[in-house]
């Protein structure tokens, strides 16, 4: 190809990366110096990773939403807890989610690393919503085919939605029986893509796939409660714009980055900027 003979290809290759297999996802990194794929995730993090991919899988679909914010706010708002209530109506419209419910949160201890998980719904703190005329408590909407919300408790603990995350870009979410991977690819300083990969599990009966494609539904780009996701960051960076001098509070739930028996609480994004913090040595 016209280099000299003493060219050796061996010495010009990529960059190689670190490469990991847990649970059948491949992490890589650039890092030679990074630890065990397990040592990194924390044993309370990788136990939930088990936990939801605890067989072989089968890719379902795929799909790529682009986001017009930077990648950090879409990754602040998969840790934001308390969030999913109040900004998506069709959790709490047709309760699928109140913050009343039992539910809890795992940060690691490099604080990089999430799981918030909530248990099935029941009228435990339903006379509270009531009482107090919050709108989840009582609705006079009806879905015209319910049937995709009949799920079943796949792993046996109870608890019906769980996502977790991995710094910096990994998210694996269990909404009922809707089990998918999220990808997030910075693109740009406002821009980043957010890859879907919607998954079952080799031993999916036809009917269990038919399940999984329906709840499909409750997120991605168009999801009935995910949508809001897509458009949320776009505010926030708008918002933003110009105002690099402000900063903001981020305090619920205490100060700490570790976690808490309550998913009313920002340990979780305080946990995320420990870590950034770490990393960028400010």
């Amino acid at each position: 190809g016209g280099m000299p003979s003493d060219f050796d290809m061996k010495d010009h290759g990529l960059r190689r990366l670190e490469v990991s297999e847990f649970c059948g996802l491949v992490f890589g990194s650039f890092d030679p110096q990074v630890p065990p794929i397990e040592e990194y995730l924390g044993p309370e993090i990788a136990d939930r990773i088990k936990r939801v991919l605890c067989k072989p899988v089968r890719i379902l679909g795929r799909n790529t939403q682009v986001l017009h914010n930077n990648w950090k706010l879409y990754f602040e708002n998969v840790k934001d807890s308390y969030h999913a209530s109040i900004l998506h109506l069709f959790f709490t419209k047709f309760r699928i989610n109140r913050l009343s419910q039992e539910g809890a949160i795992i940060v690691d201890s490099s604080g990089g690393n999430h799981v918030s998980y909530t248990r099935n719904a029941d009228e435990v703190g339903n006379e509270e919503y009531q009482d107090q005329q919050i709108r989840s408590a009582t609705s006079k909407y009806k879905l015209a085919d319910p049937s995709f919300l009949n799920g079943f408790d796949e792993f046996g603990d109870g608890i019906s939605l769980q996502i977790l995350s991995v710094f910096p870009g990994f998210v694996l979410q269990q909404v009922q029986n809707s089990i998918a991977i999220r990808q997030i690819v910075p693109t740009g300083v406002e821009e980043t893509d957010l890859n879907w990969t919607y998954i079952g599990f080799e031993d999916d009966d036809d009917e269990t796939t038919e399940l999984r494609l329906k709840q499909g539904n409750l997120v991605g780009p168009a999801g009935y409660i995910s949508l809001e996701d897509g458009a949320i960051g776009g505010f926030v960076q708008r918002a933003i714009r110009g105002h690099e001098d402000d900063c903001g509070v981020v305090e619920m739930g205490g100060s700490s980055a570790e976690s808490q028996d309550s998913r009313a609480t920002e340990a979780s994004v305080r946990g995320f900027w420990k870590k950034y913090r770490q990393l960028m040595e400010f």
